[in-house]
């Protein structure tokens, strides 16, 4: 029988806008007792949230994943802890070297369960843009609305 398509899909608005996206890598996450019960439940949200490395390993900081309702205290955690990312060495090696230049950072863009059943999360190797990029992009957005309304 096949496993029905997962909906879940919590996607960082804010960073399309404020970044510039260079490569993006599909990263596992680490999660801990009811966290991916609230997330296939769509109670996660990624406003502010990036990554860091320490020791060599990428950390997602700022991610909430709320509290999962039905759960008991003893399961209970931290909605805003830092989760571990798991990536190839490769990946991770390239990533490093790449932060340390001037500019480039590491951003959470969307959050999504993926086929098999764990939470996924797509970063993004970005620079941040400056205010006339900004103007840039709402330009070419309503005139993409304009275009699809005719």
């Amino acid at each position: 029988m096949p496993r029905a398509k997962s909906k879940v899909e919590i996607k960082n608005r804010r960073a399309s806008f404020d970044y510039e996206f260079i490569e993006t890598y599909v990263a596992g996450i680490v999660l801990t007792g009811t966290e991916i019960k609230s997330i296939r439940a769509g109670k996660a949200s990624l406003v502010d949230a990036f990554c860091y490395f320490n020791d060599g390993e990428l950390y997602v900081k700022n991610m909430n994943v709320a509290e999962y309702h039905w759960g008991s205290a003893w399961g209970r955690h931290d909605p805003r802890r830092d989760r571990k990312l798991l990536l190839k060495r490769k990946e991770l090696d390239k990533l490093q070297r790449a932060v340390k230049e001037k500019g480039l950072t590491i951003v959470a863009v969307r959050l999504f369960v993926a086929d098999n059943g764990y939470a996924k999360l797509l970063v993004a190797l970005a620079r941040g843009k400056k205010e006339y990029d900004k103007r840039q992009s709402i330009k070419e957005k309503d005139l993409r609305r304009e275009m699809e309304r005719y």
